[in-house]
């Protein structure tokens, strides 16, 4: 059935600080596409766009910034990508909203996308599509594109007060889309004073370092992490600056003015980057790629404790069950062959294998003991932590959620990474593997109502879940995202701390069942 669509010379047009933009009307969802909130040179913090005269189309995403790597296209079953055209002029922004009233005063939920602080883009994922989230739950929904890798978290300081945050520019980016934001979504039919960060694995942490950001103090109210606590992922040596990868980069280019750095064409400082950083790094130190602590970046609450501001925000967190599960999972015959299975957890866990069995048939009484190879600890025991600290502070309420759901797919294929964004976003009929009759609807509608009116009102809650209290020292309160949905107090401790021991770091299971490192 033919859908309303509008996109005439002067409708929809919006009025901005800068100027005007046209998006389009699709339906009763008004959209732009690739709005500029900032303009940045190489290395140095972003500043606000030059005003314009007449009107701005706003009806094509903004670049995506250039990768340090080809990307690869893998399982697009599970996690399907798109790809778009690549420069480092990348400060761009999408909207999708349900009124262009600057009373309406809707919640605004602003996404931060993923693959950590190197890779990754607003439309990576098809189901980032804001259109559904923004119809069912009548809020205006945003995402955004950022400097990433060696353009947004490569420390220069050393070298010039101009490159004094070079080191954060990825993050300054993101706080100059807030301000943005702030200023002008009110016209978008936004509240500039209820808005909310969401944003999954990089985009999770993306969501706690602004929380630390004093600069960023006041452009958004709530935060959802969503698999973004990882130990040691956002580590940086002591005192870290980056003079020994700096200079390493000089002289693989063979340069010697720092300032030459700024206009060497991108795939040659990558190339450059690429075969000094390994180098740089056995050394122990730093050789960027994530935000670095400093006077503006306060670092990981986890380690250095929450600011004050950061005291007061509300926050959803969680992950899913399998967040490494990406293999194929095991036929169906293989789990039936209980010695079998015993083997390979023996093989995996060592001594910790019967112990994990059976404390992992506690936690998750429903799930095939086979599981117990692919469950997680390496997000989910740095968030129990971060739950445990941020819940210390009850200026405002910490909610702590599970997605446990086996996906009808290869057999029976429990959570993977970013396999919840589909439904947070009301997307899963986006993505063949996610859709199982009788199951899914309901599914995404109680994950997608939590994310909505815990950005309406600060608590996560669905007509169809039960009561989710916030947490508090001692009790973590999680919500099981499941075919059954439930909240279980401290559940999955003891298996996790365990765990945590017991499992090789950062392994899938390959074909032949030999375990492989995972580089993040």
């Amino acid at each position: 059935m033919a859908r309303k669509f509008v996109c005439n010379q002067n409708e929809p047009v919006v009025q901005t600080k800068a100027g005007k933009l046209r998006g389009f009307q699709l339906d009763s969802t008004y959209i732009f596409h690739g709005v500029k909130y900032a303009d940045a040179k190489r290395f140095q913090q972003p500043t606000p766009v030059q005003p314009w005269e007449g009107i701005k189309n706003a009806l094509a995403y903004g670049y995506v910034c250039p990768m340090l790597g080809q990307d690869q296209p893998n399982n697009e079953l599970m996690v399907p990508h798109r790809y778009w055209p690549l420069d480092e002029n990348c400060q761009y922004l999408n909207i999708w909203t349900q009124s262009l009233d600057p009373n309406a005063k809707k919640p605004v939920l602003v996404w931060l996308h993923g693959g950590g602080f190197a890779a990754g883009s607003s439309i990576e994922h098809i189901a980032y599509e804001g259109e559904n989230m923004s119809k069912y739950g009548d809020v205006v929904v945003v995402s955004l594109n950022h400097r990433l890798n060696i353009l947004g978290y490569l420390d220069l300081s050393p070298f010039g007060e101009k490159y004094k945050n070079s080191g954060n520019a990825g993050n300054a980016d993101m706080v100059a889309a807030l301000q943005w934001i702030h200023d002008n979504i009110e016209n978008f039919g936004g509240d500039p004073e209820n808005v909310t960060l969401f944003g999954q694995s990089g985009g999770g942490m993306k969501v706690w370092t602004l929380m630390q950001t004093p600069a960023a103090d006041g452009l958004f109210h709530k935060g959802v992490v969503q698999s973004g606590c990882i130990d040691g992922f956002m580590n940086q040596p002591k005192e870290a600056d980056g003079t020994a990868i700096v200079t390493a980069l000089m002289k693989a280019l063979r340069i010697k003015d720092v300032e030459k750095l700024e206009t060497i064409p991108y795939h040659r400082l990558a190339e450059a980057y690429n075969k000094v950083a390994p180098k740089v790094a056995k050394t122990g130190a730093y050789i960027g790629g994530n935000p670095l602590p400093n006077d503006w970046y306060v670092g990981d609450p986890c380690v250095v404790g929450f600011t004050e501001h950061a005291k007061t925000i509300p926050v959803m967190v969680g992950t899913v069950l399998g967040e490494f599960s990406f293999m194929p999972a095991l036929p169906a015959e293989d789990k039936a062959n209980k010695e079998l299975i015993d083997q390979k957890i023996a093989k995996r866990y060592g001594d910790a294998a019967e112990e994990l069995k059976a404390l992992f048939a506690k936690a998750y009484p429903d799930k095939d003991i086979s599981d117990v190879l692919f469950v997680d600890s390496v997000f989910r025991a740095p968030t129990i932590k971060f739950v445990a600290e941020k819940s210390k502070h009850p200026e405002s309420g910490t909610y702590s959620y599970m997605m446990t759901y086996t996906f009808p797919y290869d057999g029976g294929h429990i959570a993977w990474h970013c396999s919840e964004i589909p439904f947070v976003f009301h997307n899963a009929n986006l993505v063949a593997a996610y859709n199982e009759e009788g199951v899914t609807d309901l599914l995404e509608k109680r994950m997608c109502d939590a994310w909505v009116n815990f950005a309406r009102t600060g608590k996560p809650s669905s007509e169809d879940l039960p009561d989710w209290p916030a947490c508090v020292p001692g009790d973590e309160a999680t919500m099981i995202f499941d075919k059954d949905c439930e909240v279980r107090h401290n559940y999955d401790h003891e298996l996790v701390a365990l765990h945590k021991k017991a499992a090789p770091p950062f392994w899938v299971r390959s074909d032949d069942d030999e375990e492989q490192q995972i580089q993040h």
